[in-house]
């Protein structure tokens, strides 16, 4: 029996109401479309959670299907299988076009038909896979592809006033989720409480703030112990012990935006070789802050921090770098990897970035000390120096945390 090769689902209710203004979306899309007409492209293919997030509004979820977003001169359109119904329609800032599962080659059909006798097609090489690449140039003899996985991120480091504001009131709930940490906290109690204690107030306080919004994605990693010496060790069942070292991380997913707060604390009491660590490790997040400014270079600002580490003999156990972008991005997907603080990422800070400060230093089981801490702030660089939206306190004075 033959079927059909694609669904209509855009009268199936109403457009969602967006995340962002109709302005703020169309400056995104144009702002590709102007890259666009400068490289000689004449439609982009994303494939990417974050930049089909970000150029249309809708985060897809994959269960093995492809999903697409294509920009031309005239229209933006997603692709979307028809599993997901009218949803990406109505999530779209665009078009759609619904495919159906009763061919092989529907989804490239549906990208023919949207990108017409284009002969230069963007798409994202640090996200289609060997697969996907050759079944483009099977689907499109005779078509070049080129690269525009770089300037998308390039044009998503700088945020919009309207996305800063999105970050801000984001950054407002992981504090909150932060004091539903420490709440939770007591000894005895295992991790996967306390995370889920977190998770749930969190998800309630997003529901308040974008009463229109999906809610998915939120989640809190709760270490106590050895298992805080990883930044993304997941939740076990592992029970708090008096003198533990702790570490809360909060991580509110709006609209597939991601922040972040991340804290050292200790269950009741903490000895004199962990209280040393934690200040400097403290002393650290406050010199970085200070480093976040316009005009300072990513590596520069983290040669210096290294500096501090080791006159104390500890940058050996420094884990990974100072901090990095934010914006559509997730553990699960999306990096804007041009802007973090690494020895290797020359990038210069300008306004409008947002950008963490979080040194780690992870100390060996056997070492007085043992464990992983980490502090973590959220700040936006303006043309001055930088705004610190996180506002959720972090040291001795405040996360000894007694049942």
């Amino acid at each position: 029996m033959q079927r059909e090769r694609f669904q209509d689902y855009s009268n199936n209710g109403e457009k969602a109401q967006q995340t962002f203004s109709a302005n703020e979306m169309q400056r995104r899309q144009d702002s590709m479309r102007k890259h666009m007409a400068d490289n000689n492209v004449d439609a982009v293919l994303f494939s990417s959670y974050h930049n089909i997030n970000y150029y249309a509004d809708f985060l897809f979820c994959q269960f093995g299907r492809r999903y697409g977003f294509v920009i031309t001169a005239e229209h933006a359109t997603s692709i979307s299988a028809g599993i997901d119904g009218g949803q990406p329609w109505r999530r779209t800032f665009g078009e759609n076009v619904t495919y159906t599962d009763w061919s092989r080659d529907n989804y490239f059909h549906a990208v023919r038909n949207l990108v017409g006798a284009a002969k230069r097609i963007g798409i994202e090489f640090d996200h289609v896979n060997i697969d996907l690449l050759n079944l483009l140039k099977s689907e499109f003899p005779g078509v070049e592809f080129v690269d525009v996985a770089a300037p998308a991120m390039k044009l998503r480091m700088i945020k919009s006033a309207e996305e800063i504001a999105h970050i801000t009131e984001m950054t407002r709930i992981a504090d909150i989720g932060g004091a539903a940490c420490v709440e939770a906290i007591a000894v005895g109690t295992t991790e996967r409480e306390v995370a889920l204690h977190s998770t749930a107030t969190m998800v309630r306080e997003i529901a308040k703030s974008w009463p229109e919004g999906e809610l998915l994605d939120t989640w809190t990693w709760f270490q106590s112990g050895l298992n805080t010496d990883g930044a993304h060790n997941p939740v076990t069942s592992r029970k708090i012990e008096r003198g533990d070292i702790l570490s809360l991380n909060c991580f509110p997913m709006v609209a597939g935006y991601y922040v972040a707060l991340e804290r050292t604390l200790f269950a009741e009491e903490a000895s004199d070789e962990h209280m040393r660590l934690w200040d400097i490790n403290c002393k650290v997040h406050d010199r970085g802050k200070e480093l976040l400014v316009p005009g300072a270079k990513c590596s520069d600002i983290a040669r210096e921090l290294n500096e501090i580490y080791a006159s104390e003999d500890l940058l050996q156990y420094r884990s990974f770098g100072y901090g990095h972008s934010f914006g559509v991005l997730c553990h699960y997907y999306g990096r804007e990897a041009g802007l973090e603080l690494r020895e290797d990422c020359d990038t210069v800070l300008e306004p409008g970035m947002v950008i963490s400060m979080e040194p780690m230093i992870t100390i060996p089981n056997h070492l007085p000390g043992a464990g992983g801490y980490r502090e973590h702030d959220i700040l936006v660089i303006n043309e001055q120096g930088n705004d610190n939206i996180t506002a959720f306190p972090y040291g001795a004075e405040h996360l000894i945390v007694s049942s």
